[in-house]
Order: structure tokens, then C-alpha cells, then sequence
């Protein structure tokens, strides 16, 4: 039998992470094994628990979500970040990002979704809601001009195929939507994603889409 996912929560607001903790708790297959009311605390239990993954928001008193978040996954990568934001955070995305989160998800977001959401996480894939998505878009939209994709080192390392994946990675493409895309099986999708991860350097689907748009393999407006 698979031990349940262990989930630690981190949020200052201790209505938050009771709301947070009775959604979880009616799953069988989730634990929430601890509870951070900021980023210090969410670091130190990180290290004590092990957990799978971490609920972190952004702005906490003593240490904030994103410094946590890089701290976590310096130090402990095996444990997955998952953000919680609201509209007002969005322009911290960009940063938590970097700092290596794995996810994102508004408060608002429906209970089921929450849960889906901390199995894709644990299982070593990524998400972003689509208003994150949006705010990473306008981010490239107007900021400074990207880096040539002809001219990037490690652009190059890819395959043509491999390319092509990471074009409809930045999209949003589900992995059955890049096989249908690519007229490929799921399973070579996932061989693809792996291949590009370990080439580009980078840790998770979120990180490629970045990458993508840093090297304006894919423009905004696109």
C-alpha cells in the first residue's frame, strides 16, 4: 500500500492553515504532518519532516515564502514547493519561480483542485493557475529583450524534437495534448521532458516554460 503524501502547510494566517488543513485532512491519501506560521519555521520543519510537498505563501513575517522557497530547495530538493498567491502577489511569481517553486495556485481555488494539484507536485510535475500563467506572459511581454535562442548554449544541446516539446510545454500542453500535437504516445512525451530537463539544466516543467520564454523560443502573443 502507498504511505499517504506528507504535506506541510506554511501560511501566517491560522485560519488559512485550519481552512487548508480540513481540506486535506478528509483525503486518505494526504497527510498534513506540520504547520509553519512563517518562512524560518517552514525551512526548519522542512528539514525535520521530510515532507513531500509544501503549501508556502508568499508574504510571511520573519522570513518570506520565496526566500523559504529557495532555501528549501537548496537545501533539501526533494521537497516540492507549491504556492499558494492571490491576484495582489502576482508580481512575486516571477521570483518564487527562481527560487525553484514547483507550483502555483490562487486561495481561491476549489478544494478538489487544491488536492489534485499536491499529487501532480509530489509526483514530480509542475502547474501554474492561469492567472499566473497571464502575469509570466506580461512579464516577458514587457520586460528586457530575452537572450537570442540561436546564440543560447544550451538551446542547442536539444534535439529538434525535444524543441518541439518545449514549444507546446510553454503553451500549457498537457502531456496527451503534446502526444496529439506530435502524434507521439504519452510515453515518448515524458522521455522527451526528462531528456530536456536533464540537458537544459533545469528542475521541473515550470522552469522550462520559463526558459522557453527567456530565450523567445516562444514569444508572448504567440
Amino acid at each position: 500500500m502507498t504511505p499517504p503524501l506528507r504535506v506541510l502547510i506554511a501560511d501566517d494566517q491560522t485560519l488559512i492553515r485550519a481552512g487548508l488543513k480540513m481540506i486535506i485532512d478528509v483525503e486518505p491519501h494526504i497527510d498534513v504532518v506540520g504547520e509553519a506560521e512563517n518562512g524560518e519555521q517552514a525551512v526548519a520543519l522542512a528539514h525535520e519532516l521530510t515532507p513531500d510537498v509544501v503549501l508556502m505563501d508568499i508574504r510571511m513575517p520573519v522570513m518570506d515564502g520565496i526566500t523559504a522557497t529557495g532555501r528549501i530547495q537548496e537545501e533539501i530538493p526533494s521537497v516540492k514547493v507549491l504556492i499558494l498567491t492571490t491576484f495582489q502577489l502576482d508580481e512575486y511569481v516571477f521570483a518564487a519561480i527562481r527560487a525553484g517553486a514547483s507550483g502555483f495556485l490562487l486561495k481561491d481555488t476549489p478544494p478538489a483542485e487544491l488536492v489534485s494539484a499536491i499529487s501532480i507536485v509530489a509526483e514530480g510535475e509542475a502547474l501554474l493557475a492561469p492567472s499566473v500563467t497571464r502575469q509570466l506572459v506580461e512579464h516577458f511581454r514587457n520586460g528586457p529583450a530575452p537572450i537570442d535562442p540561436e546564440n543560447n548554449v544550451r538551446l542547442a544541446l536539444l534535439t529538434d524534437r525535444e524543441r518541439d516539446v518545449l514549444v507546446e510545454l510553454a503553451q500549457g500542453s498537457s502531456n496527451a495534448e503534446i502526444a496529439d500535437a506530435l502524434f507521439v504516445s504519452e510515453t515518448t512525451v515524458k522521455t522527451h521532458v526528462s531528456h530536456l530537463l536533464t540537458k537544459l539544466e533545469l528542475r521541473d516543467r515550470v522552469q522550462a516554460v520559463v526558459f522557453a520564454y527567456e530565450t523567445e523560443l516562444v514569444r508572448p502573443g504567440r
